[in-house]
């Protein structure tokens, strides 16, 4: 059986969640244990992937329907490569216009396409407000994976108390959290334009981290790895 062709939609529709940096760390991940993808970045103002990772990524606009094609394009042209896409805050209205105009959920089984939709949250109650809508909307024709993003509140009390979690487990949602990283840690890399493997070399220069800023850096990715390795084949 010919193996499916992954497309990972890294999203949430709320600005500051932390959905650049789930992206980059799926760029880093693939690239780490020697997965082929091409990225695409959908935020004009502030692209990560073409930001820290423009040698596999090429931009995308969510609200031009030939250029959200170049996704499907891309994954059907080279099937063996992972396409992964991080998309801008507020382009789940776009974005889900196109794919049930075009009706990708519907004929991506044909086209050997496993769509999946990483919904990015904080901890308040616009992520799990988004997510409730997500679900209504989609409900079991989209893959799912939810991702608790603790890099700012570890609290996430307002989502266990919504019931959502066990709706979305209904669904085969894949469930993760990536821990908190150092905020002077992220801000050296991110003013370096930094890759997190490059930050993590012994040679690094260009972050100016320590030796121990480095050690918690590699902890912390390590443990990013072994989320996303349970819901990433």
């Amino acid at each position: 059986m010919t193996e499916m062709t992954q497309i990972h939609l890294i999203g949430g529709d709320k600005g500051g969640v932390g959905k650049s940096l789930v992206a980059r760390l799926l760029a880093q991940y693939f690239i780490d244990h020697s997965i082929a993808f091409t990225g695409f970045d959908a935020d004009r103002a502030n692209g990560a992937l073409l930001r820290f990772y423009g040698g596999y990524a090429a931009p995308v606009q969510v609200d031009q329907y030939e250029s959200l094609d170049t996704i499907v394009e891309a994954a059907t042209r080279q099937p063996e490569r992972r396409i992964l896409v991080d998309l801008a805050a507020q382009a789940g209205e776009p974005l889900a216009r196109w794919m049930d105009e075009s009706q990708l959920l519907a004929v991506a089984p044909e086209l050997n396409l496993h769509i999946r939709y990483w919904h990015v949250m904080d901890s308040g109650r616009d992520s799990v407000e988004l997510l409730r809508q997500l679900l209504d909307q989609h409900q079991a024709r989209l893959n799912y994976v939810l991702v608790q993003n603790h890099l700012r509140d570890g609290d996430f009390g307002i989502f266990k108390a919504s019931g959502l979690a066990a709706r979305a487990q209904e669904y085969h949602a894949g469930m993760i959290e990536i821990g908190r990283l150092n905020d002077s840690t992220l801000n050296k890399i991110d003013a370096a334009s930094s890759s997190f493997w490059a930050a993590t070399q012994d040679n690094d220069q260009a972050t100016g981290l320590g030796v121990l800023e480095r050690q918690r850096l590699k902890a912390w990715l390590q443990s990013a790895y072994a989320a996303i390795a349970t819901v990433t084949p």
